[in-house]
C-alpha cells in the first residue's frame, strides 16, 4: 500500500511534518510519496493533478493532507477508492476563498486532526465536517502547524494506518 502526502499552501512536498509522518508510514511497510504543489496556488487544480497522479497507480492507497493538501485529499477521495484519508487542519468550508466544493462526501475511512489554538483554519470548520460525515475528530493542544503537538500527531497517524489496515 502507498500513502499520498499533500502539502499546504505555503509550504513544500518534503516539509519536516510530512517527513515525521512518512518514517512512520515506511516503518510500517507503506511507500510514500508527496505530490509538488508548489506551482500551483488554486486548491481545484491541485485537486487535478492528485487525480492524474493516482490514475497512474495501481495499487491501495492512503491519503494524507494539511491544510490545503487536506481539502485536495479530501476532494480528490470522493473520485478515487483511497483506503482512508487523514485530514490535518483542514480548510475546508473555506466560502469565502478560493475552494470551489463546499459539500464532502469522501469514500473510505476518514480521521481529521485539529488544533484548538489554530488561527488560520477554524476549528469549528473540521468540528462540523467530521459531525456531518460521522468521522472521528482528534481535537489537539496546538496552532494550524500543529509543529508542538508533532508527537500527538505521530501517534494519531500510527494508530490511524493500523485501523486502515484492519478496514
Amino acid at each position: 500500500m502507498k500513502v499520498y502526502f499533500s502539502h499546504g499552501k505555503e509550504s513544500g512536498p518534503w516539509g519536516s511534518k510530512i517527513k515525521r509522518l512518512a518514517g512512520i508510514a515506511q516503518q510500517k511497510g507503506y511507500a510514500v510519496d508527496s505530490i509538488d504543489y508548489s506551482d500551483i496556488l488554486d486548491p481545484d487544480l491541485r485537486v487535478e493533478r492528485l487525480l492524474s497522479v493516482l490514475g497512474e497507480t495501481g495499487e491501495a492507497f492512503v491519503l494524507v493532507g494539511s491544510s490545503m493538501g487536506g481539502y485536495v485529499s479530501l476532494v480528490a477521495s470522493e473520485q478515487v477508492n483511497a483506503k482512508g484519508v487523514f485530514l490535518l487542519a483542514p480548510a475546508l468550508y473555506m466560502e469565502d476563498e478560493d475552494y470551489q466544493q463546499q459539500n464532502y462526501h469522501p469514500h473510505g475511512y476518514v480521521e481529521v486532526v485539529h488544533g484548538w489554538s489554530d488561527d488560520v483554519i477554524p476549528v469549528e470548520n473540521s468540528i462540523r465536517f467530521a459531525k456531518a460525515v460521522d468521522c472521528s475528530l482528534h481535537l489537539i493542544s496546538g496552532d494550524h502547524r500543529l509543529n508542538s503537538s508533532i508527537e500527538v500527531v505521530e501517534q494519531l497517524f500510527s494508530q490511524f494506518l493500523v485501523s486502515v489496515d484492519s478496514h
